[in-house]
């Protein structure tokens, strides 16, 4: 059973407008002494446009722009996926990949016709993670976590987002999106980069004043 968060706690907010991830990520802070809070708590509260430099920077710019306009923790993540037979693309440039405004169904689609012909020994792949932690009184970390896989000529699993369906992990003999929410969190990139935020935020957890909800 999920732990509840007290009214004493510290705010973590979550700086990311992706609904999905912000459930990932809130499973994977489960049990800290934090409330934790999505973007919608926080209605005028907007993220500010990535740039294409890297993972860690566009994470922090995330989590600086949060806890200023909230006051209070933030945390961001940035994530992609690097393929080997695309020369690492789309990268940082994962969720703007074939163009503004497209679906995680119409990414993948544009993936697959990338690779159309590419043999399976050639589709080596690797999501990346980094996460940034931003405090009020100025405090910062990111933390980075890779998972190695291989990208498929069609998609399979209705679970995860993004390009899960397409991302084959050869020790689970499935793709992300075949496999448990729990299966998922064991192994991700995205697990392995909050494993240690979750260290950072244990030890920031004394230090950081509640904050009350917002209105």
């Amino acid at each position: 059973m999920a732990r509840r968060p007290s009214s004493s706690e510290p705010t973590l907010v979550l700086a990311t407008a992706n609904r999905a991830k912000a459930r990932e990520l809130q499973a994977l802070l489960d049990g800290l002494p934090y409330r934790v809070l999505d973007l919608s708590a926080f209605p005028s509260c907007t993220l500010p446009d990535e740039g294409a430099v890297s993972y860690a920077e566009n994470a922090l710019l995330k989590a600086r722009a949060v806890a200023a306009a909230t006051g209070t923790l933030a945390l961001a993540d940035d994530s992609g996926i690097e393929v080997d037979a695309l020369g690492s693309r789309p990268g940082v440039l994962s969720a703007r990949y074939g163009g503004e405004g497209l679906s995680d169904e119409e990414r993948c689609a544009v993936m697959l016709r990338e690779l159309r012909g590419v043999p399976p020994e050639r589709r080596a792949a690797r999501y990346r993670c980094v996460v940034a932690l931003r405090a009020p009184d100025g405090r910062e970390a990111t933390t980075e976590g890779v998972v190695e896989g291989v990208i498929l000529d069609g998609p399979r699993g209705r679970g995860g987002f993004g390009y899960d369906p397409l991302f084959f992990y050869p020790p689970l003999g499935a793709t992300f999106a075949e496999v448990t929410v729990e299966a998922k969190h064991a192994v991700s990139h995205r697990a392995q980069a909050m494993a240690e935020a979750r260290r950072i935020l244990l030890a920031w957890a004394a230090d950081l004043p509640p904050e009350p909800a917002p209105r």
